[in-house]
């Protein structure tokens, strides 16, 4: 909203405090990391679908695109999120004997 040509901040009235937010934005972005699932030719399509089905939450569609891609681009992105959060999903799927990292 603009008054008499100023910009009114949202977030405070100080222009710093809209710096600290931005910067706030930033640092959970930084955070941001992904689970992504190897191919292998050990693994069964079943066995990763249903794996991604139970330890990523996927939809069933959604697992079997993954595992497609995983087949022929030899990867795929499986889950994203803060690095805490996916080191659970991350060795749950290597639990079950499909190779995953977290980059």
């Amino acid at each position: 909203m603009y008054v008499k040509g100023k910009i009114n901040m949202v977030m405070g009235s100080k222009p710093h405090d809209a710096a600290e937010a931005a910067l706030t934005a930033a640092e959970v972005l930084i955070d941001e990391h992904n689970v992504v699932v190897y191919n292998d030719d050990v693994n069964t399509f079943a066995h990763v679908i249903n794996t991604l089905i139970r330890v990523c939450k996927h939809t069933p569609e959604q697992a079997e695109q993954c595992t497609w891609l995983i087949h022929y681009k030899g990867k795929c992105v499986v889950k994203s999120g803060g690095f805490a959060q996916l080191v659970p999903v991350k060795e749950a799927i290597c639990a079950a004997g499909i190779e995953a990292k977290i980059v």
